[in-house]
């Protein structure tokens, strides 16, 4: 049996874990040329009315910002230069 074939397609969820209205109301992932994304997607409305997604990819290597592990510097150290 061959392998399911995941390429171009993706999934979405309801984000239970929502705290602040700037998060995505839905996340999951897609894979497009052989590389994993994480998906956000936000419900809007246009000045129309019609409700629509606003969607944003970021690739899974990438890590967000909010993520990021900060380094300590040691200032009392020396010096190697």
């Amino acid at each position: 049996m061959s392998e399911y074939d995941n390429e171009l397609r993706g999934v979405l969820f309801k984000n239970d874990r929502r705290v602040k209205e700037s998060q995505p109301e839905y996340t999951g992932n897609v894979q497009v040329s052989g590389q994993e994304y994480w998906l956000s997607a936000w419900v809007k409305t246009s000045k129309d009315g019609k409700k629509f997604f606003s969607l944003a990819m970021t690739a899974k290597e990438e890590m967000p910002k909010t993520q990021q592990v900060k380094t300590e510097v040691d200032v009392d150290g020396e010096i190697p230069f």
